[in-house]
């Protein structure tokens, strides 16, 4: 009697054990099947495309619900924060406004908030040819030609041309700062180029004591050639003359070809003729 009790009571914990072992296996399985939802944030972002030099506004932004643990460099949370600044790149719908793209509250807006710190624009006159038939256009980058009288010695001048700048970006055709999407050629009169101090100076000279011309290069080459300039004479002089005898010295002598030497044969006779070797 005692025996068939002690093993009903071993079965009995038994198939507690095992229910309770299910019990928690079933818990800890849709506690692991729980996601937990993200903490949301904002970041400003923009309400429609603008244009560089656009002063931002508070119709021109807007707050979008962002991952609290994905942060962006220079993100904004606040619309305050970034009103009244000025875009110095183009943003698209949606795009976040960035502290990278913005320039400071005191630069205003326009072309001159798109020009950084230690750098300048300056201007110079262009036509067709000048500016390579229009596609020097706001965002190209280009090489700078000069072509003008330089000395050469004894008082002697020389036309000269000259690559004085190298990988200078264009920030305006005319009035224009920013880039047709399609690429199409403008035709302007005055194109702005963003420069060193060091080099507007350049720039300034060249355009008042000679001719300048804009060479249009590839945006993604950065390569600087720096080119030696080219003399009117060296161009146009065609094969150089050797160079003079000096003085003292002999001439080398003249060396006489050998005679030609042919042999004639009629009937029988044979007969060597010489002919002088021109």
């Amino acid at each position: 009697m005692n025996r068939n009790r002690l093993i009903i009571g071993l079965a009995f914990a038994v198939l507690i054990g095992f229910l309770l072992s299910a019990f928690v296996y079933r818990t800890f399985r849709q506690m692991s099947g729980v996601k937990t939802a993200p903490v949301q944030a904002h970041i400003v972002v923009a309400a429609h495309p603008m244009q560089l030099g656009t002063r931002l506004d508070a119709n021109s932004v807007q707050l979008i619900p962002w991952p609290s643990g994905v942060p962006i460099q220079g993100m904004f949370t606040r619309i305050e924060d970034c009103v009244g600044r000025a875009l110095i790149t183009p943003v698209a719908e949606n795009e976040p406004i960035l502290e990278a793209k913005l320039a400071s509250m005191e630069a205003g807006a326009g072309l001159p908030a798109t020009i950084p710190e230690g750098m300048r624009a300056i201007s110079v006159a262009v036509n067709d040819i000048v500016a390579v038939a229009g596609f020097v256009i706001p965002g190209t980058m280009v090489d700078v030609l000069v072509t003008a009288n330089a000395s050469v010695g004894g008082g002697a001048t020389d036309s000269m041309t000259q690559t004085i700048l190298e990988n200078v970006r264009v920030l305006a055709a005319g009035q224009q700062i920013q880039q047709d999407r399609d690429g199409k050629p403008v035709a302007v009169p005055v194109i702005t180029l963003l420069v060193t101090p060091d080099d507007a100076a350049k720039l300034a000279m060249a355009s008042t004591e000679g001719k300048i011309q804009l060479a249009l290069r590839n945006t993604i080459d950065t390569k600087l050639a720096s080119p030696a300039p080219v003399m009117s004479r060296v161009l146009f002089a065609g094969r150089a003359a050797p160079p003079p005898r000096q003085p003292g010295s002999k001439a080398a002598p003249v060396r006489t070809p050998p005679p030609f030497v042919i042999e004639v044969i009629t009937g029988n006779k044979r007969e060597t003729k010489t002919f002088p070797n021109p």
